[in-house]
């Protein structure tokens, strides 16, 4: 698949829920092989626009955020807000898998 910009695009597999799973199982530590591909997948690319959390209190609070689609990047908080970081991690997780796969991760 070829993205806006002519270059090709990498995507995640719907159908690999259960590295979705294994993610939401533990957010934080050792991942598989594949899962951790998947994370890279997510990780790379062009920050203008991308998800991700930010503190609003330290190691209390985190919003989640989006980076500016243009520049000067500055972080734009579009929430919810979070107390649980795990649970915020998992909500990054299901945004990026449907930004990369064109479908909604159907586990809650």
């Amino acid at each position: 698949m070829r993205g806006p910009d002519g270059l090709k695009t990498a995507r995640i597999d719907p159908r690999r829920v259960d590295l979705a799973r294994e993610f939401r199982a533990r957010p934080f530590g050792a991942h598989s092989v594949e899962l951790q591909q998947i994370l890279h997948l997510m990780r790379a690319g062009p920050i203008e626009g991308r998800h991700f959390l930010y503190m609003t209190r330290p190691h209390a609070e985190w919003t989640l955020a989006r980076m500016s689609p243009t520049r000067p990047l500055r972080p734009v908080l579009v929430g919810p807000v979070f107390t649980d970081l795990a649970a915020a991690e998992w909500h990054v997780f299901k945004l990026r898998w449907q930004a990369l796969s064109g479908e909604p991760l159907g586990l809650d």
